[in-house]
């Protein structure tokens, strides 16, 4: 089983972020904290991170195409309240989607409430730091466990 991590526009800055927010995590150790999590579960782990809304897309249809992995964590970062084009790329998947964020974005600015992508995702977590990863992973996992995708 695999599993496609996809962090988007500036997530490369964790660690740099407001530690209020997001903690002190840098990306490198959400990645490794994924990864590990992903061997006790028996799921090889591939993260993937860009700032570039078109790369992101890109991994989405690789893996519509390849079907090259078996679920999709993302966290869309600011992309999650406005990119269509992303969300139409994550409607074409036959797998399952988990949508996270390491703030609480129902608690922050109004424009951070809608998320146009949890429509096309399985579920959402957020607000827990690097635990909505976590969370987000093993949700996944079941998931997909569970429809066998």
């Amino acid at each position: 089983m695999k599993v496609l991590v996809l962090h988007g526009v500036n997530l490369n800055m964790f660690g740099k972020r407001p530690s209020g927010l997001y903690g002190n995590w840098t990306l490198k150790e959400i990645d490794e904290a994924l990864r590990e999590l992903g061997r006790e579960l028996g799921v090889e782990v591939e993260c993937f991170q860009s700032n570039s809304e078109a790369e992101i897309i890109g991994q989405i249809h690789r893996v519509h195409v390849e079907k090259s992995a078996d679920g999709i964590l993302i966290n869309p970062g600011a992309w999650t309240h406005y990119s269509y084009a992303l969300r139409d790329a994550l409607e074409m998947l036959t797998i399952p989607v988990v949508e996270v964020h390491m703030s609480n974005i129902h608690a922050r600015e109004p424009f951070r409430h809608v998320s146009v992508i949890a429509p096309v995702a399985k579920g959402q977590i957020s607000g827990f730091g690097i635990n909505s990863y976590l969370l987000g992973l093993r949700a996944l996992v079941e998931e997909i466990r569970k429809t066998g995708s």
